[in-house]
């Protein structure tokens, strides 16, 4: 019952195999930043060339480290959105090709519901129901769980994602591409209480995200602190520190609120801003202490990658059929809309 999973919605090309009774057998993630770092920001024609040049020598090397042939895997995972639309196409057309080819089910996952069920690869597993925060570059939002496909979106971001967020304020503060992390490692080293950056939506109801007023108050306060267009290591540091402070902030407290507001006990913490040491300190301290019990995938599956994409596609394989040779990509495809398998 192996499942070959296979990711290319952005700027990692990634292939795994996952076993429901072995667990992970292999998996392997090819990362582009060198390729868009002059850019400052991935270019999606570069992305869609390199992911076409690196996705089947990795899937051969997946299934050789396995020891396995195509046609003897249960089926073919793959991202089929949301995404860079020529980067799912490569992704998908492949799973399906291979699919097609070793008589298999070709099962298009949902790019989000793949990261809230990361944490399944773990040996401390969530049990169903469970809230989850899933915060990345592209998405910040709050779902509520109740089974496999059974998904309400209870808040999300209504300007900036909080990975975007960081993304955006590295580049101010004249940080390396990729800016998050460069961000938070800077953020280490200052004083995240000398600036009182705004908490957004906090004093409001409800569960909504904004961080794109967060971003300018930051904007501001370099530009006042910039003396001749330079800012002063110290000051970089403060800034990065306390704008960090200010994300994590919101995202704990929204992640309170959304606990009291539907009784769970168990929070589900996914996508690349969920490896941020800061906010799983936080959520540790605050949470726990409150009864509540925080899982995550291992650092390496909180950004895209193909273990969440085959394990995913492994829980709805049963109710998968052959293809047809039809192709999925959907550049926008709201969680709301999967179906229970």
């Amino acid at each position: 019952m192996t499942t070959l999973g296979i990711e290319t919605s952005c700027d990692e090309t990634a292939v795994a195999l996952y076993d429901p009774a072995r667990g992970l057998l292999a998996h392997l993630i090819h990362s582009q930043v060198a390729t868009h770092a002059p850019y400052g920001g991935v270019v999606p024609e570069l992305a869609s060339r390199d992911h076409i040049r690196k996705l089947l020598p990795m899937v051969d090397g997946c299934l050789g480290s396995a020891g396995l042939a195509g046609p003897e895997l249960a089926g073919v995972a793959y991202t089929a959105g949301p995404g860079l639309i020529g980067a799912l196409l490569v992704g998908a057309t492949l799973a399906v090709g291979l699919a097609e080819a070793w008589g298999v089910p070709a099962v298009p996952v949902h790019h989000m519901e793949a990261h809230l069920l990361a944490p399944l690869l773990e040996a401390d597993r969530p049990a169903f129901p469970f809230l989850a925060l899933l915060v990345s570059g592209g998405h910040s939002m709050l779902v509520e769980v109740a089974g496999l496909g059974r998904y309400r979106i209870l808040g999300q971001t209504l300007d900036d994602a909080a990975g975007e967020a960081f993304d955006k304020t590295a580049k101010m503060l004249g940080l390396p591409y990729p800016g998050g992390p460069q961000l938070a490692r800077l953020a280490g080293e200052g004083r995240p209480d000398r600036f009182a950056f705004p908490r957004p939506m906090l004093n409001r109801a409800g569960l909504d995200f904004s961080f794109s007023g967060l971003k300018t108050a930051v904007l501001l306060k370099a530009r006042e602190l910039a003396r001749d267009g330079q800012l002063a290591e110290a000051d970089r540091a403060d800034l990065a520190s306390s704008f960090q402070e200010a994300v994590v902030d919101t995202l704990v407290a929204k992640c309170a609120r959304a606990l009291d507001a539907t009784g769970l006990q168990r929070l589900v913490v996914a996508g690349g801003v969920g490896a941020n040491r800061r906010l799983r300190q936080r959520l540790r301290d605050e949470l726990t202490a409150c009864g509540a019990h925080v899982y995550y995938p291992r650092n390496e599956f909180c950004t895209d990658n193909g273990a969440m994409v085959a394990l995913a596609g492994s829980l709805r394989l049963p109710a998968a059929a052959t293809s047809g040779g039809r192709v999925e990509a959907r550049a926008r495809w709201d969680l709301e809309d999967l179906r229970q398998p």
